[in-house]
């Protein structure tokens, strides 16, 4: 393992901050606002941002808007955080993406869960392989959302691509995850407990060492107490960040997550931070939503 790849590999062990993505009443993106929003995190202490994440709406972006998105972040992030790109799509798009991300100088990529009816295993590898192949000097993170899915497979990914540092998880079964990470390699690869904050406890338990988040846009502060305390083994501790933002979560992850993205926009918007607007499919909340995220928002620590 190179001294580059264990910088990357340490920033993943991190609260991975998952920018939105805010729009101009005009429905274009509104830069002044994303780099406001952007600066927050990072003097919030966020050492991690992964632009065109699903709460940045990367599936409602156009290819153009992706790459602006990116350059964005990698220009406010300059040497005060590690940019970990968001790519996908087809295998062209998603090759293209990494390697813009590369000439902008990231230093590694999320390959998100490839999106298509028919996802063979073997498929599944050669997705992943095309993309960490055409860029070797990024770090690499495959997103996996399939339960399905296999650790050797992942293995066998980083025996052909030793750039596959690091995976982001989001099955939400604890117990497959700590199967799935032992039999890919415990010790190989960095876990990142990939449905945030209301999973890290029990994923930190069966061995990730950094989760992504969605909240930190919103209360930076909460998300940095939790990772602080499960690094320390202080479960009790982290329970009651947990407690804390249980309600928001549960927001977030009704309906299938229907409004994930949209009840984040929608704190920050009660706290004068950007528009609440989000993209189809999905959907700005209702009057009474709207009254119970201002009101959570308003009794945390910002």
């Amino acid at each position: 393992m190179t001294a580059t790849y264990e910088t990357l590999r340490a920033a993943l062990a991190e609260v991975v901050a998952i920018p939105v993505t805010p729009f101009a009443q005009d429905g274009t993106i509104d830069r002044d606002t994303h780099r406001a929003l952007l600066r927050r995190l990072l003097d919030g202490g966020v050492r991690t941002l992964t632009p065109n994440g699903n709460t940045g709406e990367f599936y409602a972006l156009t290819p153009e808007e992706r790459q602006l998105v990116t350059e964005l972040t990698v220009e406010e992030a300059g040497d005060r955080a590690a940019v970990l790109v968001g790519v996908g799509h087809d295998v062209p798009t998603a090759v293209a993406s990494a390697r813009h991300a590369r000439t902008l100088g990231a230093g590694m990529v999320m390959v998100h869960q490839p999106v298509h009816p028919y996802v063979s295993e073997g498929g599944w590898l050669d997705y992943h392989r095309a993309v960490a192949e055409s860029v070797p000097e990024l770090g690499v993170v495959p997103y996996v959302r399939n339960p399905g899915l296999p650790g050797a497979r992942l293995a066998e990914l980083a025996d052909a691509c030793p750039n596959v540092i690091g995976v982001k998880y989001a099955v939400p079964d604890a117990a497959r995850f700590a199967a799935f990470a032992r039999d890919a390699g415990l010790e190989r690869f960095v876990w990142v407990a990939g449905l945030a904050e209301p999973y890290a406890p029990s994923y930190f338990s069966a061995g990730a060492t950094g989760f992504t988040s969605g909240l930190v846009n919103v209360a930076p502060s909460l998300s940095l107490t939790m990772i602080e305390a499960l690094r320390s083994g202080d479960y009790p501790a982290a329970m009651k960040v947990w407690e804390q933002i249980r309600r928001f979560e549960e927001l977030r992850a009704a309906d299938a997550s229907a409004n994930n993205v949209t009840v984040v926009k929608e704190a920050l918007a009660s706290l004068g931070l950007c528009r609440r607007e989000v993209r189809p499919p999905s959907r700005e909340l209702s009057e009474s939503e709207r009254s119970e995220v201002a009101a959570i928002a308003a009794g945390w620590p910002l």
